[in-house]
């Protein structure tokens, strides 16, 4: 990434103490300022609790497979801002960077001068709308978004997807989307567009009832993939039948959880080319078997090796723990923001272990130890404490010894840390 003391990312660090801030009109004023480039190519706009990251990555691979060029943007980043904004496979390169946080601080700097704006753009508008100008520069032919937070007054929902997916709705952020699963879902529901697909996932029957409604209103299709086709393991991979098509031989990323995220990312894709995106349906196994997604049942190899997944809300968790169930022994490094379930998350993951080490991630949000230990109660009795990840790391590599197995989870902030110290192997001296 571009230099501690370079204006891009001085600017976005002043725009991450503004917080957070719901609501279109900023970035409705920013895109205006810089020409619309949110409109120069088709967007694809994937929302959901858990799995929309693997669907967008999905997507892009298909997508590039077909032979388009294409934008990918997601969040949040695990080590260097640049993984969020992605064009055909290929980060944002530092002076890329720069050039068009400059072109948003640009257009930023007269709007709140003179009114048109209420307030700073925050740090996910500013690096959103950044995204949407270094898309239109490159000339992509497809945009690949994914939802922030929620979806109705996301700052990615600024654009008009030719088509667009919830791919799961699952309780987490309720201060901000709501405490029941039909609040939640109203809001992700933002996404649906008049006359145009959404794809869903399997939904619980009250969110699934919210999304429905929201689309009746506007007069929006919703396609569920869970009432359609079937899916069957087979030797050779797994089969997918959708309403248009069989998909044979296909070996998505590791999880069971997965098939179900690949089953929405290819109907997807078939809305997509409906919509005239000249998805090339055909390269689907090959480019499926390539798709890689950092951070989510990630293996870093050693000894002992270490599995990687972001499991940052109880749903994830569930979804780690059944991956785990019935394998090897493993240690497992536990962290997470001050504002999760952290209760829900222990529950599976906690008794599988046959250790936990409790750890704070560097991050302003993230819950300090103590604090873990005291809202997970009887499951943290025995848990090692460290104050660093770098120690919570070798501490559980010595409690698993060379033969074991360590797992990190909690937080994407936690896997992107744990992620960074691998790389630069800090952790292995502290």
């Amino acid at each position: 990434m571009t230099g501690v003391g370079s204006p891009a990312l001085r600017y976005l660090a002043a725009r991450a103490r503004f917080g957070m801030k719901f609501g279109l009109d900023t970035m409705r004023a920013l895109l205006e300022a810089l020409g619309h480039p949110e409109r120069t190519a088709p967007v694809l706009l994937v929302a959901g609790t858990n799995g929309k990251g693997s669907v967008v990555a999905y997507a892009d691979r298909v997508l590039r497979a077909s032979g388009l060029r294409v934008g990918r943007y997601t969040s949040p980043h695990l080590v260097r801002v640049n993984e969020r904004i992605v064009v055909d496979g290929r980060e944002i390169g530092d002076a890329a960077l720069e050039r068009v946080i400059g072109a948003v601080r640009r257009a930023a700097d007269p709007l709140l001068r003179d009114g048109r704006i209420p307030a700073h753009p925050t740090h996910f508008e500013v690096l959103t709308a950044a995204a949407f100008a270094h898309f239109a520069r490159r000339r992509v032919d497809v945009m690949v978004l994914e939802v922030g937070l929620g979806g109705r007054l996301d700052a990615t929902n600024v654009c008009d997807p030719v088509a667009s997916a919830i791919v799961t709705i699952a309780r987490d952020h309720e201060a901000q989307l709501g405490r029941s699963l039909a609040s939640i879902a109203r809001e992700k529901a933002g996404v649906v567009r008049p006359g145009r697909t959404t794809v869903i996932g399997a939904l619980p029957a009250s969110a699934r009832a919210a999304v429905l409604r929201a689309a009746r209103k506007v007069k929006a299709r919703v396609r569920d993939v869970s009432r359609e086709g079937s899916m069957e393991q087979t030797p050779r991979g797994l089969t997918i039948r959708t309403r248009r098509a069989a998909y044979r031989g296909l070996h998505p990323l590791p999880g069971a959880h997965q098939a179900a995220n690949l089953r929405v990312a290819l109907a997807l894709l078939e809305e997509a080319k409906d919509a005239g995106i000249a998805v090339d349906l055909r390269a689907i196994p090959e480019a499926i078997a390539r798709t890689e997604w950092a951070g989510r049942l990630q293996t870093v190899p050693g000894r002992p090796p270490l599995l990687l997944d972001g499991a940052h809300n109880p749903e994830g968790a569930r979804a780690l723990a059944r991956h785990l169930r019935g394998g090897p022994p493993f240690v497992l490094v536990f962290g997470a923001m001050a504002d999760k379930d952290v209760a829900g998350m222990a529950r599976p993951l906690f008794p599988l272990a046959t250790a936990v080490v409790l750890t704070r991630v560097g991050q302003e949000r993230a819950a300090p130890t103590r604090g873990l230990a005291a809202r997970i109660g009887a499951l943290a009795r025995g848990a090692r404490h460290e104050p660093t990840v770098a120690r919570a790391l070798a501490r559980a590599r010595s409690l698993a010894g060379p033969e074991g197995r360590v797992v990190v989870a909690g937080s994407l902030f936690l896997v992107g840390e744990a992620l960074d110290l691998l790389g630069r192997e800090t952790w292995r001296t502290r």
